[in-house]
């Protein structure tokens, strides 16, 4: 079952007034504070950063960690300035659910990490609205 955690303060030591909500490169740079955020955050709870941004022919990865009971967690991380389309994590359905699991598959047999650690596939949204801090919420176990 998913758990959430969320945190208001903006995450990891990280300054809640900036950047601003509105980006002059938009989505692109939104989406890159959203997985620096994401990354503060799981380095805060003690997990290991092992890939980011890890990219093969069929897609991408925003993060691969591992807890510190050694379990290798794939991460997916979702950002918006706002939630009038719905929460950030409701963009992770079972088409992109499907996809993250091939691309884990990939990745795995590209940096075997040794042993047979368990696996785990979270999601992290991020919503910045302009003048707010951020609220992130970390979904373990997402799918």
């Amino acid at each position: 079952m998913p758990t959430s955690s969320q945190d208001r303060s903006g995450a990891a030591g990280t300054d809640p007034q900036a950047p601003p909500a509105t980006y002059p490169d938009g989505r692109a740079a939104l989406g890159r504070y959203g997985e620096d955020l994401a990354a503060a955050h799981l380095l805060a709870c003690g997990h290991e950063l092992l890939a980011r941004n890890w990219r093969c022919r069929e897609g991408e990865l925003d993060l691969v960690a591992r807890d510190r009971d050694g379990t290798v967690v794939f991460v997916e991380v979702k950002t918006r300035g706002g939630t009038a389309f719905g929460e950030p994590a409701e963009a992770v359905g079972p088409v992109k659910a499907r996809r993250i699991r091939v691309l884990a598959c990939r990745w795995l047999s590209e940096h075997p990490p040794g042993g047979a650690p368990e696996l785990r596939f979270d999601v992290v949204a991020v919503v910045r609205r302009r003048g707010e801090a951020p609220v992130l919420s970390h979904l373990r176990e997402a799918f």
